[in-house]
């Protein structure tokens, strides 16, 4: 895919993995626009030439008003990126523990933004997408996705969800104009993973992560394997329980 001219809806792209694809996009020609809820992340942004929605889509109304915002503007690619991490500090690890409470309200929230809020934005915008020429739907799940860690119970479900979705649609939607990709990163360098980092896990700059993501949507990729997780998928394709040995205490 060429991007030069495209309209382009990239949830989560204030900071971390989102603002750096939206830069790279921008750079290649496209017509960006972000969402998200740091009102000071979001004029950093747009004073760089981004185009900027702010919105909580943790819930179906905000789902709906960044979908109304957007209203009958043409759209080509929509990069459902916003997500809560499994980082420890990110408040929904959902460790259950004796004694120790679980806050279900959060984790209620957590599975709405990984999970539903990707349902309910291609089901708004699938007639725009559906009015484009050429148009993309790219999903953001993870490497765990494919095989979870303990601690991350509510993360590993819900991106495991969008993945399995991800896969469906882009079966139901094989004989159109859309397609599906499906990005699984591994640990990058943001403000939600600085817990991994510090307990020595591995991880890539959010500009090396956007760019295998950019490689990918150009040629029409059905899946982006970021990093490490291309060494996870050769595990699992040889041996699931392996893969899900080594990563559920990772």
């Amino acid at each position: 895919m060429n991007f030069n001219g495209k309209h382009i809806l990239l949830t989560g792209g204030s900071d971390g993995i989102g603002l750096a694809l939206a830069r790279q996009l921008r750079d290649k020609g496209a017509h960006v626009t972000i969402s998200g809820r740091n009102e000071e992340r979001l004029a950093t942004a747009k004073a760089e030439g981004l185009g900027v929605i702010s919105g909580d889509l943790s819930t179906p109304q905000g789902c709906t008003a960044l979908a109304d915002t957007w209203g009958e503007a043409p759209l080509d690619i929509l990069i459902n990126n916003a997500g809560v991490s499994s980082a420890p500090n990110a408040g929904v690890s959902c460790v259950y523990k004796a004694g120790e409470p679980v806050d279900l309200a959060a984790m209620d929230r957590a599975i709405f933004l990984n999970f539903h809020a990707p349902v309910h934005l291609i089901t708004h915008f699938l007639p725009r997408l559906q009015a484009a020429r050429e148009a993309m739907i790219v999903n953001v799940t993870s490497g765990l996705a494919i095989a979870p860690r303990s601690e991350a119970p509510i993360y590993c479900a819900t991106k495991a969800g969008l993945r399995s979705f991800t896969m469906a649609l882009r079966h139901q939607l094989k004989n159109t104009h859309i397609r599906m990709l499906e990005v699984l990163p591994p640990v990058v360098e943001t403000k939600m993973t600085a817990g991994h980092i510090a307990r020595g896990h591995r991880a890539i700059s959010p500009d090396q992560c956007a760019a295998e993501v950019v490689r990918a949507m150009e040629r029409g990729a059905k899946e982006a394997n970021v990093g490490m997780v291309k060494t996870l998928r050769r595990t699992y394709s040889i041996s699931p329980a392996l893969a899900r040995r080594v990563m559920i205490g990772f």
